[in-house]
Parts: structure tokens; sequence; C-alpha cells
């Protein structure tokens, strides 16, 4: 799948309800994927359990550990490692860590500031079902200059062309067909 599927697929389908969780595959812990809100000498054990499943491409994993580095509660706050691994999760359509990276570029944490970056990953995520993107989305536009409003238009509107392309070419089938 493209880069843009990726980044779109959770706009046309839900996420998975499907979670190992204590033996019952329709549980999804409350607490999330991974325990890192641990006591410290456990910390390392569910950081390496985490990491793994992220690693393997698990998305909320993925966001976590974003948020763990992000925050820094229990270990230096790390800017580096948590635009990796939100960058790591939006590329999976995850809406929270699209709006936590759009964030990161519209504040330049761990990176320069860039509105039109942060504009176009708030979009996505606002599409990905983000409830607050689209309102952060409208403060960083108030903020950009017409051309390059226009420029990250451009590109959203590519972004999604590029969706219903591959849409259209997956199995022959209509893009606004109804879902299984």
């Amino acid at each position: 799948m493209h880069r843009a599927g990726r980044i779109l697929c959770a706009t046309f389908l839900l996420l998975p309800l499907v979670a190992l969780a204590g033996g019952n595959s329709l549980l999804i812990p409350s607490t999330g994927r991974c325990t890192l809100n641990t006591q410290p000498e456990d910390l390392p054990d569910a950081l390496s359990a985490c990491q793994q499943a992220a690693h393997a491409g698990d998305s909320e994993a993925q966001f976590e550990l974003g948020q763990f580095f992000y925050e820094g509660k229990l270990i230096p706050r790390d800017l580096q490692q948590a635009l990796n691994w939100f960058e790591q999760a939006s590329l999976q359509g995850h809406a929270d860590a699209q709006q936590r990276l759009g964030n990161m570029f519209f504040r330049g944490e761990g990176v320069p500031a860039n509105n039109v970056q942060a504009y176009i990953v708030l979009k996505m995520a606002a599409v990905n079902g983000s409830e607050d993107a689209m309102d952060t989305a409208d403060l960083v536009a108030a903020q950009m200059r017409r051309d390059e409003l226009e420029i990250a238009t451009q590109v959203l509107g590519q972004i999604f062309r590029n969706y219903l392309l591959d849409l259209q070419t997956a199995d022959g089938g209509s893009p606004f067909a109804p879902l299984p």
C-alpha cells in the first residue's frame, strides 16, 4: 500500500477492535498496549516489551512509546525518540500520533517549527478521527501566509487523489462501494 493509503486507511476502516488482553481477544486494556507507568524496577522489562510490539508494527505501542519519551516522567525527556515513534504510528493512520506530531511541528518541539507540515499532519489527524486536531489546524492556518496555506492545500489534495487512485485500482472495485 502506498504511503498515502497507510495514512488514510483509518479514514474508511475502523481501527481494529481486536487486541490480545488477558486471553480475551475482544478486550482492549484501558491502560493501552504498554505498561510504561510501572514501578521503576519493572520499567526496563515493560519498555522492552513495548518496543518489541512497536518494532513489530503495533501503532498503539508506537504511539505510547512516543508519549513516554515526549512526557519524560520516568526518564529524561527525549524529543527525537518521541518524534520517531509518533512518525511511525502516524504513517499507519494513528490519529492521536498525528495530532501530537502536528503539534510538535507547530511548536518546533524536536524539529524546526513548520506551519505547512503542522497543518497537513493535523488535517490528516482530523480526517482519521482526532477531535481536537481540526481546532489546532485552524489555529495553525490563522498564522500561515496565503502561499503557505495554498501549498498545504495542494499537498493534501494530492494525498487524497493518490489515495482514491489506490482505492480504485485495488480489487477493481469502486472506492465508494459499501464496506464489507
